[in-house]
């Protein structure tokens, strides 16, 4: 088990902790938020909106934070610059993945997964909900605003790009997309967009780098393991 962890992606820092299910994930999150802020945790100023979201802002205009927990992890994100999302799902099998797209995703990740094989259909499908889920939580209306008002694409390398979303969601240039492994059996994406005002972030398609790690080091990805909805 990885006990602690962090990765740098551009304007965002990002922290995997041990956490005990069925606990809240805000005090954890405080006491990491607090001295990357500089601040106390109990100072942080932590707010939610109509639909839970938390937020730095108004206190910390430029800042925003979120945080996901599943199994034994949490994960939690601080931005510059950026409105992010980020989720984190442990690994379990889930059958009859292509219906369940087929209820909830655009017609175009439908079609792509109908095409693969049933390993490579299920591998893609758990990478495509987690990148999902974290774009929506970024936008702030999570999963009821709708899977399927936006589409991924598989580049040629085989990284995720968002190829199309509804206007509400703003630009889909402007979208970036971080997928890896966080443990072994925990897949985490991060999404972030530019703040109004904020110039674009263009990092490209990669890993998070480990922050103690050298400028070349990345996590490598956990081979043949999906994270599941």
């Amino acid at each position: 088990m990885t006990a602690h962890a962090s990765w740098r992606v551009g304007p965002v820092q990002l922290w995997l902790r041990p956490h005990r299910p069925g606990e809240r994930g805000e005090p954890q999150a405080r006491q990491l938020l607090g001295p990357a802020l500089g601040i106390d945790p109990a100072l942080v100023p932590l707010q939610r909106d109509a639909r839970g979201r938390p937020s730095l802002q108004p206190a910390l205009p430029d800042r925003d934070t979120g945080w996901s927990h599943s199994g034994e992890y949490l994960l939690v994100g601080l931005g510059e610059g950026v409105r992010l999302g980020v989720d984190l799902e442990r690994i379990r099998a889930r059958p009859r993945v292509l219906e369940i797209a087929q209820r909830f995703f655009h017609p175009d990740e439908i079609a792509l997964l109908a095409a693969l094989a049933p390993d490579a259909q299920h591998a893609l499908f758990f990478r495509l909900w987690c990148a999902k889920e974290a774009l929506l939580k970024a936008h702030g209306h999570g999963l009821s605003f709708g899977l399927h008002r936006l589409a991924y694409a598989l580049a040629p390398g085989g990284a995720l790009h968002l190829q199309w979303c509804d206007p509400e969601l703003g630009q889909a240039a402007q979208w970036q997309l971080h997928e890896w492994w966080a443990a072994p059996e925990c897949r985490a994406a991060l999404a972030f967009y530019p703040l109004a005002g904020a110039s674009p972030v263009r990092c490209g398609a990669s890993t998070p780098r480990r922050a103690a790690e050298s400028v070349d080091g990345t996590a490598q990805p956990h081979p043949g393991r999906a994270a599941s909805p």
